[in-house]
């Protein structure tokens, strides 16, 4: 499971509708977002692959990996959802390093949900005469 600790962006909606607006997003400020990995799709084949969080009939989990182009290595996103909730985390790891540039890309289309408060501001601002 993704912690918070770790994560960029939670969302309050299933995963499937939160990569789809993260996607558009991403896709908004000029980048490429491939889906590369999704764990219903892997668990097809395990029809009784039991769910540690509700068990195998009423699991709602799900993760989906992302890869998100630049002008050079992407970076890849990791979307946990369950429960109503989406949790996203960019893989930064000795072995696999994040583009520091592309990553603040990422987290700059994300700007009004990450700062909610700094979009207040910007919409008040924006209505003052």
């Amino acid at each position: 499971m993704v912690s918070e600790s770790s994560s960029f962006l939670i969302l309050d909606q299933s995963c499937d509708d939160a990569i789809e607006w993260v996607a558009e997003k991403i896709r908004g400020v000029g980048l490429e977002v491939l889906r590369t990995f999704d764990l219903h799709v892997a668990r097809q084949a395990h029809i009784d692959c039991p769910c540690p969080h509700h068990g195998t009939d009423q699991c709602d989990c799900q993760m989906v990996v992302l890869l998100v182009y630049g002008s050079h290595q992407p970076v890849s996103i990791v979307a946990h959802g369950y429960n109503g909730r989406t949790w996203f985390s960019v893989v930064d790891t000795p072995q696999q390093q994040a583009d520091p540039f592309l990553t603040a890309t990422i987290r700059c289309a994300m700007a009004p949900q990450i700062f909610p408060s700094f979009n207040k501001n910007s919409e008040n601002i924006s209505h003052a005469k």
